[in-house]
C-alpha cells in the first residue's frame, strides 16, 4: 500500500473530503515522534498526517525528533512527503502569504546527529545535489496555480537553527547570498527521507519578511503578525494540499526511490546484526 504524508501544523488535517480513519501513536528505535499519527482517506488514497510540533506546538525546531517522524512514516508505507513548512522572505517578491515551492537548501544549523539514520557500523552517503523530489516539486507547483495561490517555482531555503530569529546582520548577509527563505525545519526531514527513499518536497509558506525589511522600511515584524498570517495561509494550504493529493499517481517509479542502491559504503557481510534491526524498514529491500 502506497501512502502519501503530510507534515506540517495541526489545522492542515482538517481538509474538507479526508475521512480520518485511525490515530496510532508509533514507537521507534530513534524514540517518539512528535505525536499520534492520524490515518485517513481521500477518494481512495490513503493518507497519514503529522504535526511536527506535536499538536499543542509543543517542541522547538531543534527538540523534532526528525528520525523517528520519518522512520515512522517509513515503517507505514509512506512514499510520498509533502511537507509544510512557515518561513521568512528574504526577498521583497515574496511577500507575506505567497507561497514557494523551493528546490535547494543551505544549512547553518548544527545538529548532524539527527540529520541521519546511518552510522554504528553502516555508513551512506547519500546524493543530495537536488535535495527535493522533482516530480513531487511540479505536483505542488501544479496544485497551487491551479486553486489561484500565488506560488513561485523555486528558491533556496536558509536553514537556521533557531529558536530566536535572525539578527540584522544575519538577514542582510543572507539576502547578500542570494537566499530566497528561511526557516528552522525542513533540511533534516529533506535529508532522512531522501536516506529513507521517500520522495520529498517542502511548500514553504510566507508569515512575514525577515528582519532585514524592517530595517529598510521601519515596519515592524512581529510574533503576532506571524501567527495571524500563517492562520490565514491554512486555509489555502489545506485546498493545495487536497488538490495535490488527488494528482500523484499510485505508482510512480522515481530516482528518490533508489537513493541507497550506490549509497552503502559498508560491506553487506558485515552489516552489524543490531543496526539492521533498528533499519528494517530502510534497508527491506536491500536484505
Amino acid at each position: 500500500m502506497s501512502r502519501i504524508g503530510i507534515i506540517g501544523g495541526t489545522g492542515l488535517y482538517h481538509i474538507e473530503g479526508i475521512k480520518i480513519l485511525e490515530k496510532k501513536r508509533i514507537s521507534t528505535p530513534f524514540g517518539e515522534p512528535s505525536d499520534v499519527f492520524l490515518f485517513g482517506e481521500l477518494d481512495g488514497r490513503q493518507i497519514v498526517f503529522l504535526p511536527r510540533h506535536g499538536k499543542n506546538h509543543h517542541l522547538l525546531p531543534s527538540e523534532v525528533n526528525n528520525r523517528a517522524n520519518i522512520w515512522a512514516m517509513k515503517s507505514q508505507d509512506v512514499n510520498w512527503i509533502i511537507s509544510v513548512s512557515a518561513v521568512g522572505s528574504l526577498k521583497s517578491e515574496y511577500k507575506p502569504m505567497d507561497m514557494v515551492v523551493v528546490d535547494q537548501f543551505f544549512d547553518r544549523t548544527k545538529q548532524w546527529e539527527n540529520q541521519t539514520f546511518f552510522g554504528k557500523g553502516i555508513i551512506a552517503h547519500i546524493s543530495f545535489a537536488q535535495p527535493l523530489c522533482i516530480f513531487l516539486r511540479q505536483v505542488i507547483f501544479n496544485a497551487g496555480e491551479s486553486i489561484g495561490a500565488t506560488i513561485h517555482w523555486g528558491g533556496t531555503y536558509l536553514n537556521m537553527e533557531g529558536p530566536a530569529f535572525s539578527t540584522l546582520a544575519e538577514s542582510q548577509t543572507y539576502r547578500s547570498w542570494g537566499m530566497d527563505v528561511i526557516g528552522m525545519t525542513q533540511l533534516r526531514e529533506a535529508k532522512l527521507a531522501r536516506e529513507a527513499e521517500i520522495c520529498y518536497a517542502t511548500l514553504a509558506m510566507v508569515t512575514d519578511y525577515d528582519c532585514w525589511y524592517e530595517a529598510e522600511t521601519g515596519e515592524t515584524v512581529s510574533v503576532d503578525m506571524i501567527i495571524e498570517n500563517m492562520n490565514k495561509n491554512v486555509n489555502m494550504a489545506r485546498e493545495l494540499i487536497k488538490t495535490a493529493i488527488l494528482h500523484i499517481p499510485i505508482e510512480e517509479d522515481c530516482a528518490c526511490r533508489h537513493s541507497l542502491e550506490t549509497a552503502i559504503l559498508t560491506d553487506k557481510k558485515k552489516w552489524p546484526v543490531e543496526t539492521v534491526e533498528i533499519l528494517a524498514p530502510i534497508l527491506k529491500k536491500y536484505l
